[in-house]
């Protein structure tokens, strides 16, 4: 069994390019060899590390048996393809793209099926009106059943669906579908809605690491690294630093602190440095002066590395 790290990203289209995408903001270069058609890569600089180009579902599969230790795939993929997924993998991080919805979308002329007891309601009448149960056309079987038992919609049953799910209700196959949207346009489209509370799962790319893999020293070590600066890019993303040549009191900090989440970073003489979420960096900017500063700067850093990183202690203590 290899002693190194292996990660698992897309192999192809626009998932591919985002992973590539999101790694080269943490200073990691996914790199392939013998170019696009290499199905090994590695991440240049970064000893101990194989990464592995696989399809999302793929990824899922392996991260799940243990094959891989860190996968990107969407949490739509975790949640329907691995039994007990709390159990087995750690959801590390969303990476902000392949967002999707997965939604119970029923005809528009449904008119008076508007929530899911609606169509408890339904399904409690449907097989005497028409002798059968609802049918429900759809990829994700065991998030649907999940759902459904949760709104105590019980007499249904599943119409696996290969194709374009969407279509499966004006085809006559199915009555609804339990399917994945980004948008709505396409269940517009095919006169279907989604009910009100009818979003099982709100879904995006991410960072999933595997609990059953073979961690070795040098695949944690690894991962800790990667981890490190995931973290660092991600912290300098979402905030600035503030400074503003004012003193400020003990109970001025406490105060930043609970109106704009302005941290402490440094006090060095009449000169008070914040980190600050880039949302509040104005209001933080308006108080200081409030307070006496004469000028207040921000700055976009590119990097900031903690000593503490709460994405590894994450994972380390569930390994």
């Amino acid at each position: 069994m290899t002693q190194k790290l292996i990660v698992a990203t897309p192999s192809k289209g626009r998932l591919q390019e985002n992973a590539n995408a999101f790694f080269a903001r943490a200073g990691l270069e996914l790199t392939q060899g013998r170019g696009a058609r290499d199905y090994r890569g590695a991440i240049a600089g970064l000893d101990g590390v194989e990464v592995a180009y696989l399809s999302a579902s793929e990824i899922t599969g392996r991260l799940a048996r243990g094959d891989v230790h860190f996968g990107i795939t969407g949490e739509d993929l975790v949640r329907e393809e691995i039994a007990d997924p709390e159990s087995k993998v750690e959801l590390l991080a969303p990476l902000g793209f392949g967002h999707a919805n997965v939604v119970v979308a029923v005809p528009q002329a449904w008119i008076d099926v508007r929530a899911m007891a609606d169509l408890a309601d339904v399904a409690d009448g449907f097989r005497a009106r028409h002798g059968r149960g609802l049918r429900v056309a759809t990829k994700y079987l065991n998030t649907t059943r999940r759902f459904f038992a949760q709104h105590g919609v019980g007499d249904y049953r599943i119409v696996e669906s290969s194709g374009a799910t969407e279509g499966a209700p004006a085809a006559g196959s199915a009555d609804l579908i339990v399917d994945i949207t980004t948008t709505g346009a396409t269940l517009a489209a095919n006169a279907l809605k989604i009910l009100d509370d009818g979003v099982i799962l709100r879904s995006q790319a991410n960072l999933v690491a595997s609990l059953s893999a073979p961690w070795s020293e040098t695949a944690k070590e690894a991962a800790r690294i990667i981890l490190s600066r995931i973290a660092a890019e991600e912290e300098a993303r979402t905030t600035r630093e503030v400074r503003a040549a004012v003193a400020l009191n003990d109970a001025a900090l406490s105060e930043a602190q609970a109106n704009f989440g302005a941290t402490l970073r440094e006090r060095n003489g009449d000169t008070t440095t914040f980190a600050c979420p880039t949302k509040q960096v104005a209001a933080l900017a308006d108080w200081l002066i409030g307070k006496g500063a004469q000028s207040v700067t921000s700055a976009k850093l590119d990097y900031v590395f903690k000593a503490g990183n709460a994405l590894w202690g994450r994972l380390a203590g569930r390994l």
